[in-house]
């Protein structure tokens, strides 16, 4: 079973990591079951934050007594002290346990430092003397707090998207942190559901001995999947390596990453699902893409103010307006039958 140590923090889990934001959206004993099984079959790590709703709770449902088995990664989104102490305590109580092994900043718009005014890391360091969190890290969409992040030397971990589908700036930042012995910690290594051959995507990463990633489980089989390959990792074959060549062709560039930032939209446009619908729905069953709600969803974009401030958000720095015009468009002609 390969495992994987997140640099200085000492942590070492088996290189699958369990992404618990997805359990939100099942039932209590479903995500029991599911975080259960997980654990049974030699993953470690969770991955979870205080902004995804009851995922705390079912962590806490979970592992109740056992505490000392797993590690468990939570977030903070605060931009204020005050809000950082309610977060933590909020977490802390929420999951039935005394510290967490990971505290995360949650996609800060810039990196939190000592004496910066906002007294944000500060509490960070507080709180690891109070025996609260074990150790501090940073997530992060944006490449330059990414990088910041990394030549702060103040983190311990870095979270970040990454993917076969990723670009040499995020191969740099894999490699530094690599260099710096900094945790990575690879987010949306199926780059939101538009990568759909977990094959591929394991064996890529795979490459990358310090990398964990963490794998958004939703259902039993999507576990399944990987927990098969705990055993039997998949190589990278040339089979699989003409998989990854195609998906680049096809996917890298100008397109949607879906991470939601962007929201909420002032004319109550579903940004992170209609900016990308042509790819999703080439790439996934149409049905469920096609259904009277997410054509009132896609018709919706036709209501666009063209406030920009989806575009001064995303950070992926896209012309979210000018996606979804062209996503509206595509769909539209999907719909006429002269498109798939």
């Amino acid at each position: 079973m390969e495992s994987v140590t997140l640099g200085k923090t000492g942590i070492t889990v088996n290189k699958n990591g369990f992404g618990a934001l997805p359990i939100q959206r099942i039932s209590d004993e479903e995500a029991v079951h599911l975080l259960r099984k997980a654990y049974e079959n030699g993953i470690t790590f969770f991955d979870t934050a205080r902004a995804y709703s009851d995922s705390e709770h079912k962590l806490g449902l979970a592992f109740q007594g056992m505490w000392d088995k797993v590690y468990v990664a939570s977030k903070t989104a605060a931009v204020t002290p005050e809000d950082f102490w309610k977060d933590l305590q909020t977490s802390l109580t929420t999951l039935g346990r005394d510290y967490l092994d990971l505290y995360q900043f949650h996609n800060p718009s810039f990196c939190p430092r000592p004496g910066d005014g906002s007294g944000l890391y500060e509490c960070m360091l507080e709180a690891k003397e109070q025996g609260k969190i074990r150790h501090i890290g940073i997530t992060n969409h944006r490449l330059a707090v990414a990088e910041e992040a990394i030549n702060s030397g103040l983190y311990e971990t870095l979270q970040f998207p990454f993917s076969y589908l990723s670009a040499q700036q995020e191969l740099d930042l894999v490699e530094k942190c690599r260099k710096t012995n900094m945790g990575f910690i690879a987010m949306k290594a199926l780059s939101g559901g538009l990568i759909n051959n977990s094959a591929a995507a394991y064996a890529y990463l795979a490459q990358f001995a310090h990398v964990l990633p963490i794998w958004g489980v939703q259902r039993e089989s999507e576990l399944d999947e990987f927990l098969s390959y705990v055993e039997n990792p998949p190589a990278l074959t040339e089979e699989l390596e003409a998989v990854i060549s195609h998906d680049r062709q096809e996917l890298q560039g100008e397109f949607c990453r879906g991470c939601g930032y962007c929201m909420p939209c002032p004319a109550g446009i579903e940004i992170n699902n209609c900016a990308r619908m042509s790819l999703m729905i080439r790439r996934a069953p149409s049905a469920a893409q096609l259904t009277p709600e997410m054509q009132e969803k896609m018709l919706q974009i036709e209501n666009c103010l063209h406030c920009g401030k989806c575009k001064s958000k995303c950070p992926y720095n896209l012309d979210t307006p000018a996606l979804l015009e062209r996503n509206l468009k595509d769909y539209k002609e999907i719909l006429a039958g002269k498109a798939i």
